[in-house]
């Protein structure tokens, strides 16, 4: 906008100066004409500059004043600009020529004027707004940045923009979208935070009461009844030991224990754990073992929920593949669920087709579990029918595993 403004009044400025500067050449011209018209008539001898069909007159003005009009023009003559004056003379043109270099020496003054002050103008306001904008534009990337901290979970990250802390300062739109920012995060915290206590209290307060239950449930007769009571608070502990175990992953106080592990073995060993016995069959394949960087048990938590997952949720087989740093877990029941695989797992969250079942907690803490390992789990549905786990963990050199189990040869492996 200032360069068009710069520009505009450039523009008008030569135009009105141009103007004036003919006006004054054009009345001058017509002026003397006049003189010599009355000096003809008088049969006195012309003024200077003046005469009857002059040399240089230009044809066109020529032409003008033999048709009995006046009329004025601007033309070279002799090597300078020159503003000619015609009128009717008999059958002749009169003519008068005022020297018009002065006037054009000044409009070129004026625009090589116009320019300068326009460049300077346009430099100074460019380096100025440079500067405001790159101020303006610093803020915002940081406030952007902080943005998107905030949704990769730091929760912590604040912009802390000084004018909305110091009052006397004032505060302009991007303090405001900082401090509009900062309001959200600390709220969102807030709320988070008091989820999380909830959910450990809770799970605190139940994991008394629930081993008395489950003591009681031990010294009941034998029978269906009996069965059916251990079986529901088993399922109880269980979902206690999982909401404690979310907890402790929000807060973040997991201790992690990295080792050197060969990942073949530990998921082979994985499949064939507890709870997996031989009604339970997961299929096991070695397309290439690794090493990889890791806790054990807690990648062994990832591997079994994921496992349990696919048994509970899913139709056999189960698919346990190893290649190299990647382990996959597949079943071929109908799939994760659409809102599973855009936004991962919601704890608590139960399908109406799932009879009640799925309430998430599992995937949910094996997905803490593997960020906690600095590991990636993603989940898909193949494209012929099944859910998908995917899970790919940091490798290390195949040497850093001193004493670790052998790998498999390449080939498919059973496990039941």
């Amino acid at each position: 906008m200032c360069c068009a403004l710069a520009a505009l009044l450039g523009a008008l400025v030569h135009v009105s100066v141009t103007h004036q500067t003919l006006n004054q050449a054009r009345e001058k011209a017509l002026t003397r004409l006049e003189e010599a018209t009355r000096a003809y008539e008088a049969g006195d001898p012309l003024p200077p500059d003046t005469g009857i069909d002059p040399e240089g007159l230009p044809g066109s003005l020529r032409e003008l004043a033999l048709s009995g009009r006046h009329g004025t023009l601007v033309s070279e003559h002799d090597g300078r600009p020159t503003m000619w004056a015609a009128a009717p003379a008999g059958r002749r043109a009169m003519a008068a020529e005022i020297d018009y270099s002065q006037g054009v020496a000044t409009i070129m003054g004026l625009d090589r004027a116009i320019v300068g002050s326009s460049l300077l103008a346009i430099s100074a306001t460019l380096l100025v707004g440079v500067f405001a904008v790159t101020r303006v534009t610093r803020r915002l990337h940081q406030t952007a940045g902080v943005a998107r901290r905030i949704s990769a979970g730091d929760l912590d990250a604040r912009v802390n923009d000084p004018r909305t802390k110091d009052p006397s300062r004032p505060e302009d739109e991007v303090a405001t979208v900082a401090g509009a920012l900062d309001a959200m995060a600390a709220t969102l915290q807030g709320k988070l935070q008091s989820e999380q206590r909830f959910t450990a209290d809770v799970a605190h307060e139940l994991r008394t009461p629930l081993t008395g239950l489950h003591a009681a449930a031990e010294l009941l007769p034998p029978g269906r009844p009996t069965q059916l009571v251990q079986d529901r608070v088993r399922a109880m502990r269980l979902l206690t030991e999982d909401l404690l175990e979310i907890s402790r992953l929000d807060a973040g106080s997991e201790q992690i224990s990295p080792e050197a592990h060969r990942i073949a073995p530990l998921a082979e060993r994985v499949a064939r754990g507890p709870g997996r016995g031989p009604g339970v069959p997961t299929e096991v394949r070695i397309v290439r073992d690794a090493c990889v960087e890791t806790d054990r048990r807690r990648l062994e938590r990832v591997l079994g929920n994921l496992i349990g997952n696919a048994h509970q949720h899913g139709r056999e087989p189960v698919v346990l593949t190893v290649d190299g740093p990647v382990v996959t877990v597949r079943d071929h029941g109908d799939g994760f669920p659409e809102y599973l695989v855009r936004h991962g797992p919601q704890r608590f969250r139960t399908e109406p087709h799932s009879g009640g079942k799925g309430h998430g907690l599992g995937l949910t803490i094996a997905v803490g579990q593997a960020e906690a390992i600095g590991a990636e789990l993603t989940f898909a549905n193949a494209p012929d029918g099944g859910a998908v786990a995917t899970l790919r963990l940091p490798e290390v050199p195949q040497d850093a595993a001193d004493g670790a189990s052998p790998a498999h040869p390449d080939g498919p492996a059973h496990a039941e």
